[in-house]
């Protein structure tokens, strides 16, 4: 496809599609002239991609282009490359790592992981964002009297884990790696408020089942 009908399907508009261009933020298209390129199905899908990231999930596009470089890293494995582009994504400010709540939830973290048998999370531990990220939540919660003790967590541990698993049978129906990678993006920015939206509805319908109005 042109460029026209790049920005006819996408909806977004040739000028703004060109500064993506500049920035890196979009691979060049096939040249078929001095003034003309060709684009497919795979623009397509970064480009709703690319604005997704920037107009609806505000991540800068410094952010963008560091999580993009990851997905199109050759070099890099199938689950590294997830990862890499995982932890590029912005996060929220970390509790203080020396602070002795922290340190104590951090250990908890640990003693979690290693019951639901999540060695890897395990082995990386605080070098992984996501792993900080649970433990600034845990931190905060405990702070407001809700301590949680890891045993009281394994049970939503486990059902992580399956949901992981639903997660993984979708992007194993994406064709390549690169492929696969901008659907976890894509789904850790803007499917986990769909989960957290379920959740809160699924506890509405049975607190309203076991309490009444």
């Amino acid at each position: 496809m042109r460029l026209a009908e790049l920005s006819e399907r996408s909806g977004v508009s040739v000028g703004t599609i060109k500064y993506y261009l500049r920035e890196g933020l979009l691979r060049p298209g096939r040249r078929i002239s001095k003034t003309q390129a060709e684009y497919d199905e795979s623009h397509l899908r970064r480009l709703n991609l690319v604005r997704a990231l920037i107009q609806i999930g505000h991540v800068p596009v410094a952010t963008v282009r560091e999580v993009l470089g990851h997905i199109d890293d050759d070099s890099l494995g199938t689950t590294m490359r997830f990862g890499a582009a995982m932890w590029a994504l912005p996060n929220p400010p970390e509790a203080p790592a020396q602070d002795p709540v922290t340190v104590q939830v951090t250990e908890g973290v640990d003693r979690l992981l290693e019951m639901v048998g999540w060695g890897h999370a395990r082995e990386i531990g605080t070098l992984s964002p996501t792993f900080r990220r649970l433990v600034t939540a845990l931190t905060t919660f405990n702070r407001l009297g809700y301590e949680y003790e890891p045993e009281a967590l394994v049970a939503y541990a486990q059902q992580m884990d399956e949901l992981a698993e639903l997660d993984l049978d979708r992007i194993d129906e994406m064709e390549g790696d690169a492929a696969k990678a901008e659907l976890v993006v894509a789904a850790a920015v803007f499917l986990e408020p769909v989960l957290l939206a379920l959740r809160r509805l699924a506890q509405e319908e049975h607190a309203t089942r076991r309490y009444g109005l």
